[in-house]
């Protein structure tokens, strides 16, 4: 412990200038609990009365070392920490959902800044790690669990602005690494449950009844989960900031009326600007395999096209305009190329699962997306668009009775007004992208940030040492750019 006489000016700077900026940090995040940390912070830098450095005393050369190296592991995970919460994170992007605009293997920068970072809310986590271990575990406590509240940022989620999020359908899933990344509700639960039920006319049902066959597909895919355990592993629930991280575009927000037609996204009745580097799906008849350089040059990743199936025949691949024009254009390569549209069939489980919409990937909506503040009529037409909303996102109590009576809290409604803004997020490779048109609306407690730039690109489907592994031409680049 140092006596006041014994502490120098410099020692004195040092601790104001900490405490300045912390105090700064306070104001900016609106905690006043964390006063109670500028006592230990003024002791570290100037009295000593707590012996920080203790470990620094001892004999004992190898215990010296280790305290060492622990003292700075914990400095390094703090500081992590508070910067991934509040400041930024990276991100890479694990699939093909954002080509040709954002590609596999790009590593974003994301601003948490830019729509204001959200106070911790699943607190108890380690830092560097989303919701496992690399080697597999769970690495966060469920509890305790705080309130969502989000610290003001430089702006608000603009039209087409690339935004990272929560994955809102991450609520629940299976463990099996097979089923693991499945949409548990339009991809397992759903379709799991119709499968072991006879075949049902849904067409010529009321609405009601058409209800109650969804509950029942429901309650039965997932007591099926439940009792085949050692094929889809147990059903787990993660709170919202530990479900995946998703990026997407944000193609509509709150308060619009979205509808998509022919792959068209339009927005209260007016068409949205395109992506420059939109990809849609094409049947492309080969002639002959496509040369490497030619793939590489249209941007075709091995993803897009699988080395088994370039080879002579019909197939069904994502390409861009500017693409589809270059293919069109090699005689003696490719013979005829066709725009491939989204049946019915395929796009059953189309967010809601559980209303017999007859949309499609496609052809979609329309559907208002929620905003703050806006009340919307409720009856069992429009529940199952905002039902989650209801029930999961804002927490209430809903139930629907067997004569169709809409209960919320236990009280009969006929409206609700939404809590929190919600948005749609798509991807620019529109007929590969798993987006809102499968699980729905975006609630504004699971937005992330925003990608500012692409700080290390690397081509998949080249190894190390191999030319073009690292896309130097990408290095540094805005994410902007693609907005």
């Amino acid at each position: 412990m140092k006596k006041f006489g014994e502490i120098s000016r410099k020692q004195w700077i040092k601790a104001g200038i900490y405490l300045a900026l912390y105090i700064l940090f306070l104001i900016w995040v609106r905690s006043w609990i964390g006063i109670i940390v500028i006592p230990f912070l003024v002791d570290a830098c100037t009295t000593r009365i707590i012996k920080w450095d203790w470990w620094k005393q001892l004999k004992n050369k190898t215990l010296y070392q280790i305290m060492g190296w622990i003292d700075a592991i914990v400095f390094a995970l703090v500081a992590v920490y508070f910067v991934n919460l509040y400041l930024f994170q990276n991100y890479a992007i694990p699939s093909s959902s954002l080509e040709k605009s954002l590609l596999i293997g790009d590593h974003l920068y994301v601003s948490k800044v830019a729509y204001g970072p959200r106070k911790p809310m699943t607190p108890l986590t380690m830092p560097l790690t989303q919701n496992t271990f690399p080697g597999g575990g769970k690495s966060y406590f469920d509890k305790p669990q705080w309130p969502y509240e989000r610290i003001k940022g430089f702006g608000r989620i603009k039209l087409n602005d690339i935004v990272v999020f929560n994955y809102p359908s991450g609520d629940t899933l299976v463990t099996h690494p097979k089923w693991s990344s499945a949409d548990y509700y339009g991809m397992i639960v759903y379709p799991l449950g119709k499968s072991r039920c006879k075949e049902i006319d849904i067409d010529s049902l009321s609405t009601l009844e058409q209800r109650h066959v969804y509950d029942f597909y429901y309650k039965v895919g997932r007591q099926e989960l439940l009792q085949n355990e050692q094929v889809f592993g147990k059903i787990i629930t993660r709170p919202v900031d530990r479900r995946e991280n998703y990026v997407k575009r944000c193609v509509g927000l709150p308060g619009q009326t979205l509808e998509i037609r022919d792959g068209i996204i339009y927005l209260d009745g007016v068409q949205n600007k395109q992506p420059d580097a939109v990809q849609t799906n094409y049947i492309v008849t080969l002639q002959r395999p496509i040369p490497e350089s030619l793939r590489e040059k249209i941007g075709l990743n091995l993803q897009d096209l699988e080395p088994k199936d370039n080879k002579p025949g019909t197939h069904i691949i994502p390409l861009t305009e500017q693409a589809r024009e270059i293919l069109a254009g090699q005689t003696g390569i490719v013979g005829e190329i066709k725009h491939y549209e989204c049946s019915v069939e395929e796009s059953e489980w189309l967010f809601p699962q559980n209303k017999n919409t007859k949309w499609t990937i496609d052809n979609y909506g329309p559907i208002w997306i929620p905003a703050k503040g806006e009340t919307v009529q409720i009856d069992l037409e429009n529940l199952p668009f905002y039902e989650r909303i209801i029930k999961v996102y804002e927490g209430n109590d809903l139930k629907v009775e067997r004569d169709g009576t809409i209960l919320i809290n236990g009280q009969k409604a006929d409206s609700y007004t939404f809590r929190m803004d919600y948005y749609w997020m798509m991807g620019d490779n529109r007929q590969n992208s798993a987006d809102s048109r499968f699980w729905g609306f975006v609630p504004e407690d699971h937005i992330v940030g925003r990608p500012v730039f692409i700080w290390l690109s690397l081509d998949q489907d080249k190894k190390w040492g191999q030319k073009g592994k690292i896309r130097w031409n990408r290095l540094f680049r805005s994410v902007k750019k693609y907005n």
